[in-house]
């Protein structure tokens, strides 16, 4: 989606209009939206589904191997922490290795499973949840602000989204950093920016771990 009329983007996280050029790295072109701050690869630079594909079947997310539920955990811990026994929830993005969805059953919690590319049933989108997980996935999204409507529209009244992802800080380091160089990333949010989603959709937002945003539905929100 593009200003009618500049060659510019509108921002794909707010739809704003108030984008300029940020910085070119490699073969991509970056934007940076000036209302949200997140910063995005011109769609142009988008990977088709089969690249998509090909590179997430290159990741190593073993639900058995301790190293990577250390990772998950900096999530899990929180989030746990605030659910009430046995709540239901949904692990958007699981990937083909759905580590998380394991660790959050093992606590005693239902954890139903969807993924447009490993878990595409669309059955599961139908419900709502106490909570909805969303671990590495938000980067990938294409259409993040349709992505994060779904996403509020899947909470329970009282429910939680859970959403972790590299936040983006340092503009001078941006063009050698690790999580730009993956070609399936396509959008970067700043803590300011996953706040902006937030307030946008009616939400709570706190920050309980580095690269982790906890969001929740007001009790009367329907």
């Amino acid at each position: 989606m593009r200003n009618p009329s500049r060659d510019i983007p509108l921002c794909p996280v707010c739809a704003g209009g108030a984008v300029r050029a940020f910085i070119m790295a490699g073969d991509r072109r970056y934007w940076r939206c000036e209302t949200c701050l997140a910063t995005f690869v011109d769609p142009l630079h988008h990977p088709d589904p089969a690249a998509e594909r090909a590179c997430y079947l290159t990741h190593r997310n073993d639900a058995a191997d301790p190293g990577y539920r250390r990772f998950l955990a900096r999530l899990a811990d929180p989030l746990l922490a605030r659910l009430a026994p046995r709540s239901s929830g949904l692990d958007y993005g699981c990937g083909p290795g759905p580590a998380l969805a394991a660790m959050l059953r093992e606590a005693g919690h239902a954890v139903a499973l969807y993924d447009p590319i490993f878990h595409p049933d669309p059955t599961v989108l139908d419900r709502r949840y106490d909570f909805v997980t969303c671990t590495e996935a938000a980067e990938h999204f294409h259409r993040p602000a349709d992505e994060f409507a779904r996403l509020t529209a899947l909470l329970a009244p009282g429910g939680w989204l859970a959403i972790m992802t590299c936040f983006q800080t340092d503009d001078a380091r941006f063009a050698a950093w690790h999580y730009r160089r993956d070609p399936t990333h396509v959008v970067f949010y700043r803590e300011a920016t996953l706040r902006a989603i937030a307030a946008r959709h009616g939400l709570s937002c706190e920050v309980p771990r580095k690269d982790v945003a906890l969001m929740r539905k007001g009790d009367s929100v329907r």
